[in-house]
């Protein structure tokens, strides 16, 4: 929902930090990579109760995610050849992590006798991903093919919704800094989730329906 306007203001910084991260060494698939490590390590730790560690990792693992599509525009800008496997090294990396960190969580929080509720509801936020990736990538690939891309920059078609990067963000850092109550956090963001998904498949129903121009 706000991840326009977030990365809009964070377009500056982040291409700045890109711009002091280019070398030849660094390139945007082992950001990505590295991304992808930070975060299954912050599952892990969630899972291990040591949340201020899993809470720093976390938005760490979220920085260089955040940093991989700066550097390879960058890159594009100066000459170099776009290579879309990074967009699905991307996607398919953050996936990965916002399931771990899920299930992470859902056992650490489990394991305190100051949680309040069970698994049930991270086991619904898990579900309710499952939905929400389904219906943005089959949108995605579908209107690659058929005329309908939305073109903002990212390497696929993107159907904004309630629950977008930024709040995913927001919710899995707050989890981690209450996880005493991160089952009752879990319950509200799977129905947000749940919400979003749908506003995507009647979203992208009506816009793969509609005839290109």
């Amino acid at each position: 929902m706000f991840d326009t306007r977030l990365r809009q203001a964070l377009a500056g910084p982040l291409d700045t930090a890109a711009r002091q991260l280019d070398r030849v060494w660094i390139t945007p698939d082992r950001l990505t990579l590295a991304g992808l490590v930070l975060g299954l390590a912050s599952a892990v730790l969630a899972a291990a109760q040591w949340w201020w560690i899993a809470l720093a990792t976390w938005l760490l693992s979220r920085l260089m995610d955040g940093l991989d599509g700066p550097l390879s525009r960058l890159r594009a800008a100066a000459g170099g050849r776009h290579n879309p496997a990074g967009g699905f090294l991307d996607i398919t990396a953050d996936f990965v992590v916002y399931g771990a960190t899920v299930i992470g969580v859902g056992i650490g929080s489990l394991q305190s006798p100051a949680s309040l509720g069970g698994w049930l509801p991270f086991a619904c936020v898990v579900f309710a991903y499952y939905i929400n990736g389904a219906a943005f990538l089959a949108f995605s690939s579908i209107a690659e093919g058929t005329g309908h891309r939305m073109d903002d920059g990212r390497s696929f078609s993107f159907l904004g919704g309630l629950a977008e990067g930024a709040e995913t963000i927001a919710v899995h850092s707050l989890w981690l800094v209450i996880p005493q109550h991160a089952s009752v956090i879990a319950a509200g963001w799977a129905v947000v989730v749940a919400l979003s998904a749908g506003h995507r498949i009647v979203t992208g129903y009506r816009t793969l329906r509609r005839p290109v121009d």
